[in-house]
């Protein structure tokens, strides 16, 4: 599958960053690809059984897959001062947080000073968790103001792109390791507004992402296993981030660079020297007894 989609992004270019997000498939349209073996869900039947996009106009079916409609993009996507990969940014992960009372534990990842907010979707498949879903992400881009960094660990993120857009998401960022064309995916989280990220897995070699690396806002470094939190930093990986952060420069890129998994002050001064510059924490902000000093001491590690 990686070996395909290569070839497609081959054939599309291997450019600079995709400044102006064009893509081949039209905002809110029904995008279709084949997937004889995706079971659809209660939405996607109905849509099917109608056969047409709810406005009027007919779904043109070309295969045996539809996609729910991508939303319109929001006018202003990002409610914070946007970020560089110059730039330092804290992200603590939802995954640490007390879930009894989420948007009280977003107001205070944002009084102690948090850039982003991380969100770690799973499905079970993909990886051997499940988080939460979009009702989640919709309740905190409606109770607070922060960027929302949505990491999809599902094996599908193509079919539920558009419910995590619809849900508030800035960023999106899916796994080369899916199942699902990989360009086409990045091409309309940047049609609908977000920022699109790309994450490999540690035991996934850089060159998988590589051509794919001209059309992404930021690139996710796994240093952990994913699936669940509190796990060891892997060392393994800052090989991958500079190789990253060389290219990027080689290239003339501006995508950022993120780690997560097992970071702290002392694990976030190796991944700052390799060259990221985006700090995914969970138990190490979250868990603190002091959030805003954690953040701190990771910030300025």
């Amino acid at each position: 599958m990686i070996e395909h989609q290569k070839k497609q992004a081959d054939e599309q270019g291997r450019a600079g960053n995709d400044s102006d997000g064009q893509g081949k498939v039209p905002v809110g349209s029904k995008q279709v690809v084949s997937d004889e073996h995706v079971e659809m869900g209660m939405e996607d039947e109905v849509i099917a059984k109608s056969m047409n996009c709810g406005d009027g106009s007919a779904v043109n079916m070309i295969s045996s897959r539809i996609f729910l409609p991508i939303p319109p993009p929001r006018a202003s996507f990002v409610r914070v001062i946007a970020r560089t990969f110059h730039d330092r940014v804290i992200a603590p992960s939802l995954l640490a947080a007390d879930f009894s009372k989420v948007a009280e534990e977003t107001t205070r990842a944002i009084e102690a000073g948090a850039d982003w907010l991380h969100l770690d979707v799973m499905d079970g498949h993909f990886v051997d968790n499940i988080s939460f879903g979009p009702a989640i992400i919709q309740a905190i881009h409606e109770s607070n103001d922060i960027f929302l960094d949505v990491h999809l660990m599902i094996s599908r993120p193509d079919h539920y792109l558009p419910r995590f857009i619809a849900a508030g998401a800035d960023c999106v960022t899916v796994h080369v390791e899916a199942e699902h064309d990989v360009l086409e995916t990045l091409e309309r989280i940047r049609e609908a507004g977000c920022l699109a990220g790309l994450a490999l897995n540690p035991a996934t070699p850089f060159e998988e992402v590589i051509p794919f690396l001209g059309k992404i806002d930021l690139l996710l470094c796994m240093t952990v296993v994913p699936g669940f939190g509190g796990q060891s930093f892997m060392d393994s990986v800052m090989p991958k981030v500079a190789a990253a952060a060389a290219y990027r420069k080689e290239k003339g890129l501006a995508y950022h660079i993120e780690v997560d998994g097992g970071i702290g002050a002392t694990t976030a001064t190796l991944s700052y020297a390799a060259g990221a510059n985006v700090m995914v924490a969970g138990s190490t902000t979250f868990g603190a007894k002091d959030m805003a000093a954690a953040i701190t001491a990771i910030r300025e590690a």
